[in-house]
């Protein structure tokens, strides 16, 4: 069976730039190491966005630019850019909050054998539930889990509504 790792977001806004929380930054040293251990296959997500942002849906909901493509905000964290350093991954990126690309990439990688999908990254309630929910959709009998202690939320309320909508989802949360 083939086992791939998703890194959601773990990008420098996200973390401890624009959009940053404590939160984030805590959880670092958990993904490293998560990245570090884990044999398979790696996808990591990066939120793309440009210069336009801001005249975007999202931007005018959220107007707060991040993750713009070429900018220090858009690139992964120092200490998540470590750990890869070592692995072998694909980059997505995506310009919304769920990667349509990622269940094709992966269904690619699988090459017909079964495999089990993990997640972990930012933000719990944004970008890793819709990710989740995305690949459970595409991939209903596959094993897919979130590790709760390499996620982090947009608030700690947030990323527990979050692991529970996930749960109720038949996501495995570990």
């Amino acid at each position: 069976m083939k086992k791939f790792l998703v890194v959601v977001d773990m990008q420098k806004d996200f973390v401890d730039g624009a959009l940053g929380t404590a939160e984030a930054e805590a959880i670092g040293p958990n993904v490293q190491k998560r990245i570090s251990e884990f044999e398979g296959e790696i996808f990591v997500t990066l939120d793309t966005h440009f210069e336009i942002y801001l005249d975007s849906a999202e931007g005018r909901k959220l107007p707060v630019k991040h993750c713009i493509k070429g900018t220090e905000g858009w690139a992964l964290d120092k200490g998540v850019e470590q750990a890869l350093s070592h692995k072998h991954y694909t980059k997505v990126e995506k310009v919304t909050f769920g990667s349509v690309d990622l269940p094709a990439l992966i269904k690619e990688a699988a090459a017909g054998e079964s495999f089990s999908i993990e997640l972990i990254g930012l933000c719990t309630d944004i970008c890793v539930v819709s990710n989740a929910l995305l690949l459970k959709a595409n991939f209903p009998e596959c094993d897919i889990s979130v590790r709760a202690s390499c996620c982090a939320g947009v608030t700690p309320q947030a990323h527990e509504a979050a692991l529970a909508t996930m749960r109720s989802c038949q996501i495995d949360i570990v």
